[in-house]
């Protein structure tokens, strides 16, 4: 099978997703001269092409419960005993959290301050849910129950329901069972998974592993139907709501681009500025071909052969410290894709018109850094947890389909926002690590 990440299947990707919208837009000026031919071309999206584009949304609709399980579960397995990592796993692991929940906290400003949802006038926006929010009762059942607002009790439910599985296998064929109580259990199994023996430890480490493969299998496929589900997906989208979605799409991305840019550049300098003793145009220098390996591949994992590289021939880290901290951010460190978690959150909410408080959206970034965490490190991995907080917040998951035709290009941007921190996070903890020691070796 070839790989996602093959440069070509994402020019398809990106190929298809042109083609789309310029066939969708040649048919809407067709229909001001046509109406008919608009017309029939509506009844065709809806009855073929839509279809195709379902058959795409289904796939990665299948892989949410196990894929998030097996990959958080296994990401806290490999810590094998965390007391005894010391100043390093914690350092690592508050720097994780600091970079994801600051990217997160990015993303929410900008998008409640562009609002790019709101450029789809009420019209458009009952075509979307009728096109892609399921029955009206059920999404403003979801709507009310999302804006109920937050109480510690409610907090126990969401994490800790009485029937587990009962949670996350969800209460019908048509809806996605809530993937809180998931996280949190994986998690558990994780922890509890540290105190085993180790060769037993290592048995329930590769049966993870087998499980994350075979998902991560499901989503090659599922791309590999990208190329024909995302033109087709486009198209019927343009023909049956118009330009509005095209230049709300253009918004959208440029918003997103621009936040992880700032994050990139902006935090990162900063981080590197007073967390180290080094020049940030310096280390941009040294990082840069890692950056744009991540990039082109849209994988942390297939780049992190090239970052333990850099930091050891160009940042100077010591074998140990890398070793520790890229594995590990490679598979945990995820920043770039919880800030795009919470701002397609936060634009299909707005595009749905359902308002996420402030209360919601403080949840909503404690989810998103809670979520990348168990995001497989392949393109297209924060597609199925995605859908998952669109569920919790009361969105039907299925308006995902709205963002598919620009998630492989942002893919590519957040990659290299994910890689870059792993590098930024490897580098202040080996500063501190050897200041550590210094500081031990020079005490009598």
């Amino acid at each position: 099978m070839a790989s996602s990440s093959d440069p070509q299947l994402a020019n398809r990707i990106l190929r298809g997703l042109v083609i789309g919208l310029i066939a969708g837009v040649i048919t809407l000026g067709i229909g001001q001269i046509w109406p008919d031919v608009l017309t029939f071309m509506q009844k065709v999206a809806t009855q073929i092409f839509d279809p195709v584009g379902q058959v795409f949304l289904r796939l990665l609709f299948f892989v949410i419960i196990p894929i998030v399980f097996a990959s958080l579960a296994s990401g806290v397995l490999q810590l094998g005993q965390p007391e005894r990592l010391g100043p390093l796993a914690g350092r690592t692991f508050f720097l994780f959290f600091i970079n994801m929940a600051v990217g997160v906290g990015l993303g929410l400003l900008v998008m409640n301050v562009v609002q790019p949802g709101r450029f789809i006038d009420e019209e458009t926006t009952k075509v979307l849910m009728a096109s892609y929010g399921g029955a009206s009762e059920t999404v403003v059942a979801n709507q009310k129950q999302a804006q109920e607002g937050l109480s510690l009790m409610m907090l126990v439910e969401m994490f800790m329901p009485r029937n587990l599985f009962g949670a996350f296998v969800g209460n019908s064929r048509a809806s996605i069972g809530d993937v809180l109580p998931l996280i949190l259990f994986a998690i558990l199994v994780g922890a509890v998974g540290t105190k085993m023996a180790v060769d037993r430890r290592e048995k329930l480490l590769e049966a993870l592993n087998t499980v994350s493969e075979l998902m991560t299998g499901i989503v090659h496929f599922a791309l590999r139907l990208a190329p024909y589900a995302v033109p087709a997906m486009i198209y019927s989208v343009v023909v049956r709501v118009g330009l509005d979605i095209v230049i709300a799409l253009g918004v959208f991305v440029l918003t997103c681009v621009g936040v992880l840019a700032l994050h990139l550049f902006g935090t990162m300098t900063l981080w590197i500025k007073f967390w180290t003793t080094r020049k940030p145009t310096e280390y941009f220098a040294a990082i840069k071909g890692v950056l744009i390996t991540a990039f082109s591949t849209s994988s942390s994992a297939a780049t992190l052969p090239a970052s333990i590289e850099c930091a050891r021939e160009k940042l100077k880290l010591s074998p140990s410290t890398s070793g520790f901290v890229l594995p590990l951010g490679a598979t945990m460190n995820m920043s770039g894709t919880a800030l795009y978690e919470g701002c397609v959150v936060l634009f299909i909410a707005q595009i749905f018109h359902v308002d996420l408080g402030m209360g919601q959206q403080l949840t909503l970034l404690l989810l998103s850094v809670l979520s990348a965490v168990a995001v497989a490190a392949i393109p297209g991995g924060s597609l199925p947890l995605i859908a998952g907080l669109l569920a919790t917040f009361g969105v039907d998951p299925a308006g995902i389909g709205i963002i598919l035709g620009i998630d492989r290009i942002l893919d590519m941007c957040r990659t290299s926002v994910n890689v870059g921190f792993d590098l930024t996070t490897a580098t202040i903890v080996d500063e501190y690590v050897k200041k550590t020691e210094a500081k031990a070796a020079a005490s009598p």
